[in-house]
């Protein structure tokens, strides 16, 4: 029996209709594109969209012409794509290994068993082979981006004002003297004038961030350390620490906790007006920036950024002496570095993963519009 296959004929609909509506959406083909190519684990909707086109994120434009794919993640490992010209016209078509699902026979072959050859197999009364079934794990659809590069970064941590932390209750002391707190802990906050919430969290100032040509103060990361509960909202208020990544400090800073939709789901585009930014940070602690790095560009949703927006990163040229005139200096062209991926904007800054890097990246190099 096979495994029913209806995402195969989704999925076909979706790849031929990128090609076939190409004129109307100028969809560019990638030059270097391969005439077929397994999915493998670990690949990505954008990994694989872009080894056929110049640009993933058109894959989006496309779904308007074909309104009966309801989801398109549905493409595993092992699945082949296969590129062809027909009548003149570039297409697509997928091809997905032929599966056979488990029953309740006794006889079962498993892939290491039919790899190496299995000759022995159960029979009948009547010396004949009864019919075995090929065992397979079910695979997972991949995704349209790597999540577990972005999901720690979609609540935590935030970026607030300098008034806003200035502002913002604070931990004063601990329960019995203690000089530091953890699970289960309580501590004293002072100043809480918000008393109507009954779960907080325990931020730590972190970084400032900069305007790139200005050097303006744009926002000041506040790092997750605990969330904690009230139990009493005298002055100063008793909290209950439920959880935390850190040892509370004094001086630790108290905001309500953050009620965010933590959505995966992005449809990547370019911005629809001009950004001029650069990149002013980078998490994890990371020293080296490159593909799948989560950065902090110096634009956001006051600039018109919304989660999705895809931009290109420029490397910023170099300064060289003219080898014939030894007293000019001449800058080279910039050049195309990658690109990335904005997955949480903030007003004046934003949370970007990059999903493509040609060459080394580094801070305050450009992002643009492409």
């Amino acid at each position: 029996m096979k495994k029913v296959n209806s995402s195969k004929a989704l999925w076909l609909a979706l790849l031929v209709g990128i090609f076939s509506n190409a004129n109307a959406d100028n969809i560019a083909l990638n030059p270097t594109h391969p005439e077929k190519y397994t999915v493998v684990k670990g690949d990505t909707l954008w990994d694989i969209s872009g080894k056929f086109l110049q640009h993933p994120w058109q894959w989006k434009e496309l779904w308007k012409y074909n309104a009966q794919i309801k989801n398109p993640n549905l493409i595993y490992p092992n699945d082949t794509i296969y590129f062809s010209i027909i009548n003149g016209e570039p297409q697509l078509s997928l091809s997905r290994p032929e599966v056979i699902a488990k029953t309740d026979k006794p006889c079962v072959l498993k892939p290491t068993e039919y790899e190496k050859g299995r000759q022995s197999f159960l029979l009948d009364k009547n010396n004949k082979v009864l019919p075995c079934a090929r065992e397979s794990e079910l695979e997972q659809p991949i995704n349209l981006i790597p999540h577990d590069k972005i999901s720690a970064f979609l609540t935590s941590p935030k970026v607030v004002s300098p008034e806003e932390l200035e502002n913002a209750p604070y931990v004063i002391g601990f329960h019995e003297g203690h000089l530091l707190a953890g699970t289960g802990d309580k501590v004293y906050v002072k100043n809480l004038t918000d008393k109507t919430e009954n779960t907080y969290t325990i931020y730590r100032t972190g970084e400032t961030y900069h305007d790139a040509k200005t050097d303006d103060i744009l926002g000041i990361e506040a790092r997750y350390i605990a969330s904690a509960t009230l139990s009493n909202d005298n002055d100063p208020a008793t909290m209950v620490i439920t959880k935390g990544t850190h040892e509370i400090r004094t001086g630790d800073r108290i905001m309500p906790s953050p009620d965010i939709e933590n959505t995966l789901s992005f449809f990547p585009k370019p911005p629809e007006q001009l950004i001029n930014g650069h990149i002013i940070g980078v998490k994890d602690g990371m020293a080296l920036i490159g593909l799948y790095s989560v950065v902090v560009i110096d634009k956001g949703s006051a600039d018109g950024l919304i989660a999705g927006h895809e931009l290109t990163v420029y490397q910023k040229g170099k300064h060289i002496v003219d080898p014939v005139k030894d007293d000019e200096e001449v800058q080279l062209p910039d050049e195309i570095a990658g690109k990335v991926m904005v997955f949480r904007p903030f007003e004046h800054l934003s949370y970007a993963l990059v999903m493509e890097a040609k060459h080394d990246i580094h801070r305050l190099d450009e992002v643009n519009t492409q």
